[in-house]
């Protein structure tokens, strides 16, 4: 049987993201976007089940301040007390994993979604997508990029502003655009 266009997506081959099906999904997160971001004055509690209405899973005591934009939410993985502040974005057309106890200032923007680098799949308007992974105790200052593919490693902190175009080691601070290691666990 031929792979579906979000079965695609999903294992990070070229897709049309113009598909039925995702479109569908999309318009799904978007109603649901409306009503969470509505939900500004509502209880914690209140905004966390809405949370779990949409997202792929919500660790307890985590939290997503509105307003909030993704591509389908159901992709996006929350650990326990996870934060993330006012106007966050995360584009999750593949999977974004969020490890326990991280925090993410406001306006910080997560990439999943990716484009071809060869002009004819681009104007063939195909896209692609790779994975976002962040570990435990993360700290993300705000304004900060995060660029299909990335890791950043448990306990390592990201400072507002920058963009990340690889990797961050386990308890390293990086800082710039693009982002580059400024202290190492331990002085190293």
């Amino acid at each position: 049987m031929p792979l579906t266009e979000k079965d695609k997506m999903l294992s990070g081959q070229p897709y049309r993201p113009g598909d039925p099906v995702l479109q569908a999904d999309m318009a799904a997160a978007k109603a649901w976007m409306v009503r969470y971001n509505a939900a500004l004055a509502a209880s914690p509690a209140v905004r966390r089940e809405l949370l779990r209405e949409r997202l792929g899973a919500v660790g307890e005591g985590a939290v997503i301040r509105p307003p909030f934009h993704c591509d389908y939410g159901s992709h996006i993985h929350l650990g326990r007390d996870v934060f993330l502040n006012y106007n966050c974005v995360i584009l999750d057309v593949a999977e974004v994993r969020i490890g326990d106890g991280t925090q993410i200032g406001p306006a910080v923007q997560i990439y999943a979604a990716d484009h071809p680098r060869d002009p004819q799949q681009r104007a063939a308007g195909l896209e692609s997508a790779r994975p976002v992974r962040i570990g435990r105790n993360v700290w993300i200052g705000g304004g900060t990029i995060l660029l299909p593919g990335v890791e950043i490693g448990d306990d390592a902190v990201v400072g507002a502003g920058s963009v990340v175009t690889r990797d961050v080691p386990a308890g390293a601070t990086v800082v710039g655009n693009p982002a580059r290691v400024v202290a190492r666990p331990h002085g190293d």
